[in-house]
């Protein structure tokens, strides 16, 4: 199946020219590259979260395959689900999904299940393509959806997906798609966001999981992130530095009331 685009001509350009040229501005193809495990990128539109979105795809090495983790706003479909056949449509093309690892990721898992009703209306996995795809046109994916969940089945569907994965053995780029505080004055969410990004830089999914809970903090890829964590640490990332903080206050110039978006690369 090829799974249509829901949010080209909201969330960003719904042209091939429309959305190049917004990129061009947004990514630094000349950028040294890290040969990192995972990133960690923004999902909202282009207007506001695209800058740090663009920075940080811009310091990494595009494999060719990326595995992207997004939330699951919409409930719909499984706690956890993934694609592994077909393709998913932008304005740049079709970015066609990597079977093999797919299905190797899928059989090592009791979570996971094949799923394209949690993809249908989702736009944290759709978003990130166009970034890949401006830098690497042939550009295959892995689509997994994770929604809420324990600390412990985050933790085992991490162990699940790396080793899927580490039995087909190629190389693949890691993503995980999340905004962090929602809705809260921009000091607010600085002080909450600080406490968030404090976990990821110390690549502790435990801290990052029991932050968010005790102090409330409205991150809405948690899951995805967590799991991400783990699954790079499996990899043997030992570190994390964060590209890039801004708010959508930053943006609009009303600081009442904000999200913030952060870039990481895991390496």
């Amino acid at each position: 199946m090829i799974r249509q685009p829901v949010v080209a001509g909201q969330f960003y350009p719904q042209t091939e020219e429309g959305i190049n040229k917004m990129l061009a501005t947004m990514i630094d193809a000349s950028s040294d590259k890290q040969d990192a495990k995972g990133v960690i990128m923004p999902h909202a539109g282009y207007v506001y979260s695209g800058y740090v979105a663009g920075a940080t795809i811009s310091k990494v090495d595009i494999k060719k395959t990326a595995i992207i983790l997004g939330a699951n706003h919409s409930g719909e479909g499984e706690q956890f689900g993934i694609m592994t056949k077909g393709s998913w449509l932008t304005p740049l093309g079709e970015a066609k999904i990597d079977t093999e690892i797919a299905e190797s990721i899928l059989k090592e898992s009791s979570l996971l299940k094949e799923d394209s009703l949690s993809h249908a209306r989702e736009h944290s996995i759709e978003v990130e393509i166009p970034f890949l795809q401006y830098l690497r046109k042939d550009i295959k994916i892995v689509p997994i959806t994770v929604s809420g969940g324990s600390l412990e089945e985050y933790q085992q569907l991490g162990k699940d997906i790396s080793d899927g994965f580490k039995k087909v053995g190629r190389s693949a780029l890691f993503i995980a798609s999340t905004d962090m505080t929602h809705y809260e004055s921009k000091a607010l969410a600085e002080e909450k966001d600080r406490l968030s990004i404090d976990a990821i830089l110390a690549l502790d999914e435990k801290k990052l999981f029991t932050v968010v809970e005790e102090n409330n903090i409205s991150m809405c890829g948690v899951a995805p992130v967590c799991v991400l964590i783990n699954i790079c640490k499996s990899l043997g990332a030992r570190k994390s530095g964060m590209v890039k903080y801004q708010t959508s206050g930053d943006m609009t110039g009303d600081d009442s009331s904000v999200v913030g978006y952060a870039g990481f690369v895991i390496w």
